[in-house]
């Protein structure tokens, strides 16, 4: 295993977890100060936490505080992130100026993907991908995250790519950054809040054992880049599509009529659908990510067995 970068600071736990090749898992935490209110956001950072070491894993909630890139909170991080008012949502462009600056940051799927890699760790889970935004022919307006999956080692875990996306779109990008995309137990692409989006699934898969053995694959073929697993929400706690849909519109109307883009999209978004939806999106949101959590520990064995 290659020695983790020295800026970074990891917990014993995880740092003594990759020196003996021990299965690791990556968590986000803009999914804790910009995806959920508190205190649900804070519950949830635990309680995932919990899932992937029941499950045979180490977790490792990735952020920036007092500009220092860690690896691995400990239960006071985690409150600050779910509660501190003033945490900036940092992509990879943005993690000098945190660093430099000494101020917290929460880092989104593309710094968290960025700064796993330089720890050594090969998986992540997040809740959905972040993708080409609708309307991005006028706007340009395309996530880091695809730039990211095509550049950096690392699976991401997801219920697919968020519903108030591009979905189509942001499948022909995947395609052409050359990123594996892998649907699990579904001849459907997923997307997010729904188990269908009404695209073909670019490849199924069915077992951890077989993702693994893709990721494997791929980067001992000197194949740069990451690979997307899409795992369904259980259908138990979906939200259909068609349901959802006319909810995304009614958000995205009020957030074009508001004004309101580039980073602040996906946060508005989110939590006006909550309102609108009377906290169902939340417990949907909150399914999903427990789901990927456990998934993401069964990769993570499987790699570690291969190793």
């Amino acid at each position: 295993m290659t020695a983790p970068h020295p800026l970074l600071t990891l917990t014993e736990e995880v740092a003594d977890a990759l020196r003996d090749g021990a299965p690791v898992v990556a968590l986000e935490s803009t999914i804790i100060s910009h995806g959920m209110p508190y205190p649900q956001n804070v519950a949830m950072a635990t309680e995932v936490e919990g899932i992937i070491r029941d499950h045979g894993a180490v977790p490792a909630t990735i952020a920036v505080l007092d500009g220092r890139p860690r690896v691995g909170l400990g239960a006071d991080d985690l409150e600050l992130l779910a509660s501190h008012g003033d945490v900036t949502k940092v992509s990879v462009r943005d993690l000098p100026l945190v660093v430099a600056r000494g101020t917290h940051g929460a880092t989104t799927v593309a710094a968290t993907m960025r700064l796993a890699s330089l720890a050594g760790i090969e998986v992540f889970v997040t809740g959905g991908l972040g993708g080409v935004h609708r309307g991005a022919q006028q706007t340009f307006d395309v996530s880091a995250d695809l730039t990211e999956l095509g550049q950096t080692s690392v699976g991401v875990v997801s219920a697919g790519v968020k519903s108030i996306l591009d979905i189509g779109l942001t499948l022909e990008t995947l395609e052409t950054l050359g990123v594996p995309v892998l649907a699990v137990g579904s001849d459907e692409f997923p997307s997010f809040y729904s188990r269908s989006s009404g695209h073909a699934a670019p490849n199924r898969v069915d077992t951890a054992a077989e993702v693994a053995a893709v990721m494997r694959a791929k980067w001992d073929l000197g194949l740069a880049g990451g690979v997307v697993v899409a795992n369904p929400i259980p259908e138990e706690d979906e939200i259909p599509a068609d349901e959802i849909g006319l909810i995304i519109d009614q958000a995205l109307a009020d957030m074009e009529r508001l004004g309101i883009h580039g980073k602040d999209a996906t946060p508005y978004l989110l939590g006006r659908i909550v309102e609108i939806t009377g906290g169902a999106s939340l417990t949907a949101n909150i399914a999903l990510v427990r789901h990927n959590a456990r998934l993401g520990a069964a990769i993570a064995r499987e790699l570690a067995a291969l190793a």
